[in-house]
């Protein structure tokens, strides 16, 4: 498991390639939950989500051969347009592995960002493709079993401690564990008193189903929401998700939809439903903790369209 010192080390490598998000308190959904509520908006980092963190602490950890030879990602959307967009950066050539269900726009982002993009029928096969570049010479960029990652995952977490008011609880979205891991091992160290709970979407059930099993099993993937859809968290997320995480909350997709609405009308903010997934597991602990709540949110990203939301809340009779 890494600490709060590889989490330090990460946070000056990429410093001066990513955004310091802001942490603001939300007087419209402190309003909404019935409780004082910080946010942390990552859907405002480099790439629209705070996978630009984790990229670009293993980009930077490349040697010269590695660098070289070039890099491939697996992803359902953000991971890879971090990766794409962060290998331009640095002059590093980039293979993205995306299933053809990720959101158009992320395909788009990633092949405009000079990446060779690779789709495939599932995530499954995606994983098995990125697999076989890697064996081939490529360096892996593991959206989620990686120290180095996780790690630069981990700085939300770094900053989150650093810039919040007081806080009682913190909600982090989950696909494969590890921004919920890197923010979980920072609050442990910088804030030990905060419970850290994931969030999850039905249909998209990795974690909490480790978490019930004693260990990393696959799961069937159904869930609208890709960007959380990790078919098996690693032994490595489970780990730290096991000792650090709270609880992991799984809500309906509907309700995820529902939360970006509700993101937009009273926080003022555009999320993805990876994000809005956040509000109806944030009224699950409110009830639980009572009147004493302190709420944060990592609101991890923004990569939905217009388009996008309003298809999917038609879907779930939302308006």
């Amino acid at each position: 498991m890494i600490g709060i010192s590889e989490i330090d080390s990460a946070a000056e490598r990429i410093a001066a390639h990513v955004v310091r998000t802001p942490t603001v308190p939300s007087p419209g959904l402190s309003a909404l939950l019935g409780a004082p509520v910080s946010a942390k908006l990552e859907l405002l980092q480099r790439t629209g989500s705070f996978k630009a963190r984790g990229a670009t602490a293993k980009l930077l950890s490349l040697s010269a051969a590695e660098r070289a030879a070039g890099v491939v990602a697996v992803s359902g959307g953000n991971h890879g347009i971090a990766l794409a967009v962060m290998a331009a950066a640095l002059e590093v050539k980039a293979t993205v592995v995306m299933p053809r269900s990720a959101p158009a726009r992320s395909l788009r982002i990633a092949e405009e960002s000079g990446a060779s993009l690779r789709l495939t029928d599932g995530m499954d096969e995606a994983f098995a493709t990125a697999a076989r570049l890697r064996d081939e010479g490529l360096t892996l960029v593991h959206p989620f079993d990686d120290p180095v990652v996780i790690a630069g995952q981990g700085t939300v977490g770094l900053e989150f401690a650093q810039d919040a008011g007081p806080l009682t609880d913190v909600l982090v979205s989950v696909g494969g564990g590890g921004l919920i891991a890197g923010v979980a091992t920072a609050l442990r160290a910088l804030r030990p008193g905060v419970r850290v709970w994931g969030v999850e979407t039905e249909g998209a059930e990795a974690l909490s189903r480790a978490l019930a099993a004693g260990g990393p099993v696959p799961v069937a993937l159904s869930s609208v929401v890709t960007t959380l859809s990790a078919p098996a968290v690693s032994e490595l997320t489970y780990e730290h998700a096991a000792a650090l995480v709270e609880e992991v909350l799984v809500v309906p997709d509907a309700e995820a939809v529902r939360g970006c609405l509700e993101l937009a009308e009273h926080a003022k903010v555009w999320a993805e439903p990876a994000a809005g997934c956040l509000l109806p597991a944030a009224r699950q602990v409110r009830e639980r903790v009572g009147a004493d709540a302190r709420l944060g949110l990592v609101v991890c990203g923004g990569n939905a369209t217009t388009g996008d939301i309003m298809a999917w809340a038609d879907r779930f009779g939302l308006r």
